[in-house]
């Protein structure tokens, strides 16, 4: 207890000129909650124990919407729990807590009467006594719904008087997206200034995370030289459950995996470990601008670059807890692997993987910089010592906790360096024989862990006493990430996850891989759709299924097998225009179906022959080729940046000449059917893509305007019901050209008009997908199971 004592007066004497030493009242809001009983009164009692004898006096203040009575009871058990440092003598400790709660009393909190009296209550007791205030410390941990009322009346009739300090302390979440965290930060800012603020990520309280700034600046002669693009290969970010969310369902069915860890948790570590490291590590400003610069060179990922899953009871959960009727089915995440890049010089092509699940097979977490390895050892391993082998595995981790070694601990390959840590609170770990982590024995590492370990709560709340503002979320920091997942989260937000059973029984179920910069799922297909055995249909059950529809071929299959067979198809029919004509002409369709076709095709098929290959648009939205709503654009992005087809054989919609979009008398339409006429034998395309609307349009031909449906135009410029309306598209006789048309249909949302368009005859004025049938081509449509089984 001594040498925490003396540690503690030494941090403090660092600052006592600054701050005036008198009393501090700290007042928990939510103080019979579950964080407050896990964590937030223990780390109240360290607080205690760190600084009472420093020379301020403390009181603490319970506070809660429940009455009293009950009240006191569960806070009274929450107390009972209280522990003290391993140094500290049993009598001594006894006495300690004995201290701490006298100086406990509840409250309840409700009303602005409620603050005023506790305001008058904290003025008596100063005055009482004869000491200062040196301030106060208000930790919110209760919904975010109630921060804004909370502040209000915390504003109006409980501030400390001049000279004294205030500190307020928000739990996460801290909003929902991009919009919602702007608006709680606005309303927030209205009663409090930015730097009394002090939003908690418990993350950065973990000792194996707030080892990596510290270790990065301690051993930068060593990383200068590899902590970069040219040496790094990966990045793992990993956060692991064993528990499920069971009695949380609420929660989760708003938040989901992404915003509950991934957004906040693992992104905050990812910027420890990409940004450029201040000149000072000990200056909280410099720090935190370093950081919000990563942040910004963030890219938001698109969707391809998230695999979701969620474990087969969680809907029952969901069900059960929520009051939903029989049958419902939640599109909520509860596992993620996201694959994240930076736009910077360092970081340039690094995959930073971020993975966070609930009901795996271990709790762990823990960040992993894996180094290329450019060594080729001619001799056999077996005669080498393996842990200065440059040909072994090169890796740091940081490991935050739980798992194999059940504690924080910093690990560096011995064919590294050997680090420095700080050798009074970091240790050499002992030996442990037969333990493997990351495929090496421990003995392969320089392992470090820490002589004392304290919790996170415990640590951050130091630091709020402290104010060291640098272990906290700043709201441009936390906008900042919100503007990378906000993109992901609206793309995903129908995404259907792929169901795991939970456990050991996850197996292989959950791997993932990188492709460019996507990222999917190893094994192709979910293992079981419904829980139980013979309970439901397998996808090995029908894997493919080949019918027709329409009196045409129907290929149907889960999401990635469909589009593997799309894109083997097409490639296939590429292969032989090529070998017949020398040219394969191929008209693309917009919008957000063919987006996996298109990076599948670039990702996977390299033998496809794209330097003979013309590229189409099927239609266009009336906007400038750049926009991000244009077919064009979403057409660069995902597929022509990343193949090698030649300039000219790229054809664009002239949707936009002389400064103007789509004005007849440009004459746009008719400049791009002569294009096809002089270049497509014939008119005939070899290949036609297109999908189809929960209307039933298909390109840009709508029931609502026959434009395009008949007649001898080629190209033809259509109206929209939906924003941009003006459009300009292929017409329905030159579709009807093409050698080979394929319709992709994808998602439940297209059921309802896929059963309807198999019943109906040829009225492409009510529905301008049931005129589409090559005069003398072939028309095959694939369909996912979502839409064409419900």
């Amino acid at each position: 207890m001594l040498r925490i004592v003396l540690c503690a007066a030494a941090i403090l004497g660092c600052i006592s000129a600054q701050e005036p030493q008198g009393h501090v009242s700290v007042i928990l809001l939510g103080a019979t909650g579950d964080l407050a009983k896990k964590y937030l009164w223990q780390g109240l009692f360290q607080l205690y124990l760190d600084e009472a004898g420093n020379g301020h006096s403390f009181s603490f203040h319970g506070a809660a919407l429940t009455a009293p009575e009950q009240a006191q009871q569960l806070i009274a058990h929450a107390l009972e729990k209280l522990s003290c440092p391993s140094d500290v003598p049993p009598e001594r400790c006894a006495q300690l807590k004995g201290q701490f709660l006298r100086l406990n009393q509840y409250r309840q909190l409700q009303t602005a009467e409620d603050y005023a009296t506790l305001n008058k209550d904290i003025e008596a007791r100063l005055q009482q006594e004869g000491r200062p205030e040196s301030g106060r410390i208000f930790y919110f941990s209760v919904p975010a719904f109630a921060y804004a009322s909370i502040a209000q009346h915390i504003n109006s009739s409980c501030r400390p008087g001049p000279g004294a300090w205030l500190r307020v302390v928000l739990e996460k979440p801290f909003g929902h997206d991009r919009r919602s965290a702007q608006e709680l930060s606005k309303e927030l800012g209205t009663f409090f200034r930015e730097e009394e603020m002090y939003r908690v990520d418990h993350y950065l309280g973990k000792q194996a995370v707030a080892q990596i700034l510290p270790f990065r600046d301690q051993n930068q002669n060593a990383l200068d030289r590899l902590w970069s693009r040219h040496h790094v290969d990966r990045v793992e970010i990993v956060m692991k459950e064993t528990v499920d969310a069971d009695g949380r369902t609420s929660f989760y069915e708003e938040y989901g995996v992404i915003r509950d860890v991934i957004q906040n948790h693992l992104t905050e570590i990812l910027t420890y470990v990409a940004m450029e490291l201040p000149r000072n590590l000990s200056d909280p400003e410099e720090l935190l601008r370093c950081k919000l610069q990563t942040f910004r060179a963030l890219r938001s990922p698109g969707k391809g670059s998230a695999v979701l899953g969620q474990y087969q009871a969680y809907s029952g959960q969901v069900q059960k807890e929520l009051q939903k009727p029989a049958g419902f089915m939640s599109l909520t995440p509860t596992f993620a692997g996201v694959l994240l890049q930076l736009d910077s010089l360092r970081w340039e092509g690094v995959p930073f993987i971020l993975m966070s699940g609930k009901a795996l097979d271990e709790r762990v977490g823990y960040v992993r910089i894996v180094f290329k390895n450019r060594a080729y050892c001619t001799q056999s391993e077996s005669s080498r010592d393996p842990g200065k082998s440059r040909c072994q595995p090169r890796q740091i981790i940081f490991y935050i906790g739980h798992g194999a070694l059940g504690s924080p601990a910093v690990l560096v390959s011995r064919n590294l360096f050997k680090p420095s840590l700080p050798a009074g609170s970091w240790r050499e770990l002992e030996e442990m024989p037969g333990l493997h982590l990351f495929g090496q024995q421990l003995a392969d590492f320089h392992a470090y862990r820490p002589w004392q370990e304290r919790d996170a709560y415990s640590v951050l709340i130091s630091h709020i006493f402290h104010r060291r503002k640098d272990s906290f979320i700043t709201t441009e920091n936390l906008l900042a990430s919100w503007d990378v997942w906000t993109p992901l989260l609206d793309s995903i937000a129908q995404e259907v996850p792929r169901l795991y059973p939970g456990g050991a029984a996850n197996e292989h179920l959950l791997d993932f891989e990188q492709e460019g910069s996507q990222v999917v799922f190893v094994q192709r297909e979910a293992e079981q759709l419904v829980s139980g055995p013979g309970s439901g249909p397998m996808p090995r059950d029908f894997s493919i299924l080949r019918a027709k529809f329409r009196e045409s071929p129907l290929v149907s299959a889960w999401p990635e097998e469909l589009i593997a067979r799309l894109g083997s198809d097409i490639e296939a029919v590429a292969e032989r225009a090529v070998r017949r004509s020398g040219e394969f002409h191929l008209a693309l369709s917009g919008g957000a179906s063919p987006v996996a076709l298109f990076q599948r095709l670039a990702t996977r098929h390299y033998s496809f022959p794209w330097g003979h290959t013309h590229l189409w648009l099927v239609d266009e939205r009336c906007v400038p080729l750049t926009d991000p709503e244009s077919n064009f654009q979403g057409l660069h992005i995902h597929l022509l940046q990343h193949i090698r087809v030649p300039y000219c054989n790229i054809h664009p919609m002239p949707v936009h000449l002389h400064q103007r979009l789509c004005v007849e008398e440009d004459q746009g339409a008719e400049l791009y059917a002569k294009d096809i006429a002089a270049l497509v034998t014939n008119s005939s395309f070899d290949l036609v893509l297109l999908g189809m609307g929960t209307d039933g349009h298909t390109a840009s031909l709508f029931p609502h305007s026959p434009s395009g449906l008949e007649g001898d135009k080629l190209v033809v410029l259509t109206e929209s019901p939906a924003k941009p309306h003006q459009r300009m598209s292929l017409s329905l006789p030159l579709i009807n050209r093409a050698k080979k048309v394929a319709v992709l249909v994808m998602g439940k949302r297209k059921k309802d008009i896929a059963l309807l368009v198999s019943r109906v005859g040829r009225e492409p004025k009510k529905w301008p997908i049931s005129g589409v049938l090559p005069t003398s081509g072939q028309l095959v449509w694939y369909m996912d199971y979502d839409a064409f089984l419900g």
